[in-house]
């Protein structure tokens, strides 16, 4: 199967929170990095997830927000830092490259805030990804 999504980070699953509609699946990224899945119970199950899962964080590139450092006081955990390694823009959107350990993430963000952060190859980011919107396959 081919899929649309660029940002896919392999990983293990480290924990398993299952509730009535949804469920809460902790990943250490083969980077060493840690993330939050928050996915419905039917595909935690229907996946077969369990600690020691073999998985891959997929993410599409709308969904990560960009910032120079580390953000405190909002609800996002997700928070990988990296560096830039390419950047494009156009007339209202730009895709921004950013290398992450052991992987690579790519972020489609608005022209103007490319320019408001000074984004540029070298530039130390952190990639904000709300755990709703990380999806999970198996590996």
């Amino acid at each position: 199967m081919t899929l649309s999504i660029r940002n896919q980070l392999p990983g293990t699953v480290t924990a398993v929170t299952t509730g009535e509609a949804m469920a809460s699946v902790k990943v250490r990224l083969d980077g060493g990095q840690d993330i939050t899945a928050a996915i419905t119970a039917d595909a935690a199950k229907d996946l077969g997830l369990a600690e020691g899962s073999a998985v891959k964080a997929l993410v599409k590139s709308t969904e990560v927000a960009l910032a120079s450092g580390p953000v405190e006081g909002i609800s996002i955990r997700n928070q990988l830092a990296g560096s830039v390694t390419e950047v494009a823009t156009g007339g209202a959107m730009g895709s921004v490259k950013v290398s992450v350990e052991g992987g690579e993430l790519t972020a489609a963000i608005t022209k103007d805030a490319v320019e408001e952060l000074g984004l540029k190859v070298g530039s130390s980011v952190v990639a904000l990804i709300k755990s709703t919107e990380i999806s999970l396959a198996s590996a």
